[in-house]
């Protein structure tokens, strides 16, 4: 269901860990099929448990608690905004309500293209940048003023 190579780079996550505790690796593994597949379907989750040694439900709690990983389809270029409260008082919910007009979709939904998926995360470390957009779970753009988040996705078209 993996490639080799992505199978390979699990192995390199399950080695930091005694081999009992294998499914320590659990949250490594998610990423690394996600970014294979592009999203963690149900048979995807019970591949990666069964390679770990561990129960469905253990992967299906990790991957459904963590905002980082998609447990659906999503677009092309996934932005997460943060909408806790500090980065909401640093502009962060001006920001997402700007890319909600622009992008003309909600949290959680996909522009009909299929290039935007917008969603809301909580709290990525970075509240005195705010507002902060990652984008792709891999990078994070911080004081994102309407012209910056204009910019941005422009350039990710």
């Amino acid at each position: 269901m993996l490639t080799t190579d992505s199978l390979r780079r699990i192995d390199r996550e399950i080695a930091k860990y005694p081999p009992e505790q294998k499914k320590s690796a659990v949250m490594s593994a998610l990423v690394i099929a996600q970014d294979e597949k592009g999203w963690l379907s149900n048979e995807l989750m019970d591949y990666v448990a069964q390679y770990l040694g561990m129960a469905p439900v253990a992967v299906y709690e990790v991957a459904s608690f963590y905002t980082m990983y998609n447990l659906k389809p999503t677009g092309r270029h996934k932005l997460t905004v943060c909408t806790c409260l500090p980065c909401g008082l640093q502009g962060s919910l001006a920001a997402a309500d700007h890319l909600r007009e622009k992008l003309g979709i909600g949290f959680n939904e996909t522009t009909p293209d299929g290039r935007f998926t917008l969603k809301e995360g909580e709290c990525m470390g970075a509240c005195a940048m705010a507002p902060v957009v990652l984008v792709n779970n891999k990078k994070m753009h911080d004081y994102m003023s309407n012209e910056k988040l204009d910019k941005l996705l422009e350039s990710l078209k």
